[in-house]
């Protein structure tokens, strides 16, 4: 066991209780500006969880600080149980990100792309891996074909096969059916299910289409002007809130129609109750 323990120290590997990321007082400040203000959660392994925010809540930037690609101010990240300033290398063969808002090189084709990134990610017999993507995926009459010829339903298919070239343990997703059409949508959302179920992988969603989320979330963290304002099951916040469902809550936060919690509440009585009556006249 102290072993054990010795051995994950040293290779900057932590225990993180079952826990796929784990986030403490993470802050990320550009010029004057708080994006991401002190935040801390965790996400269990298995489990896929929804990050939720207006334009600007500071989700973009927390998946970047995830990734690796934006150093934060202060805080410590872990994914995969590795420590993400100290030792990111570790852990990102074994994730993989998706969004329609980056798109692959052009000029390659897709064979190409892939073999570009299954490189990147030490995927081992890459042709093979490829052909089972392009199977599973239905890209073979596309596959040499440059990129930036794709219709974007077929460039769509090609971001989820390099997502899923290196079979990772846990998906960071943006916006992953932005802009597409409510059928390919859902065959999007499938196979990310499908996926989940198969490889046991986590899952991290930054989304605006609240239907996709409670679809397919376990648990929501709703973030407002960089800080976590709420957080639980869809269905826990659609009560809490006393709303019909999850875009009706998204705009009660985004307009800070936030209900209080139970300590505010609280602590509001409690104020009520010690105000002298002589005083309440005077006022």
């Amino acid at each position: 066991m102290h072993e054990e323990r010795a051995f994950s120290v040293v290779n900057n590997i932590e225990p993180t209780n079952g826990y796929a990321i784990a986030v403490s007082g993470l802050r990320k400040v550009f010029g004057t500006v708080a994006a991401v203000d002190g935040i801390s959660f965790d996400v269990a392994r298995g489990s896929t969880t929804a990050l939720l925010g207006g334009n600007g809540a500071g989700k973009t930037t927390t998946i970047s600080m995830l990734l690796g690609l934006i150093k934060p101010t202060t805080g410590d990240i872990h994914v995969l149980g590795v420590d993400m300033r100290r030792a990111r290398h570790k852990a990102l063969a074994r994730m993989n990100f998706e969004s329609p808002y980056v798109d692959l090189p052009k000029r390659l084709t897709v064979r190409e792309n892939l073999r570009v990134y299954g490189r990147l990610y030490g995927v081992k017999n890459l042709p093979a891996r490829i052909a089972e993507l392009a199977d599973e995926l239905a890209l073979g009459e596309f596959l040499d074909r440059p990129a930036g010829t794709l219709s974007a339903g077929q460039k769509t298919r090609v971001g989820l096969a390099k997502a899923f070239i290196n079979k990772p343990e846990l998906l960071l997703l943006d916006e992953p059916t932005a802009s597409l059409d409510p059928d390919t949508a859902d065959w999007v959302r499938q196979h990310f299910s499908n996926y989940k179920k198969q490889s046991g992988a986590t899952i991290l969603l930054a989304s605006h289409n609240m239907t996709e989320v409670e679809r397919l979330a376990d648990n929501v963290i709703m973030m407002n002007k960089g800080r976590i304002v709420d957080q639980g099951s869809p269905r826990a916040l659609i009560t809490r809130y006393g709303r019909e469902n999850l875009e009706e809550v998204f705009i009660d936060i985004a307009r800070d129609r936030r209900k209080p919690s139970r300590e505010e509440e609280g602590a509001a009585v409690d104020e009520l109750l010690s105000i002298n009556p002589s005083e309440e006249a005077a006022q």
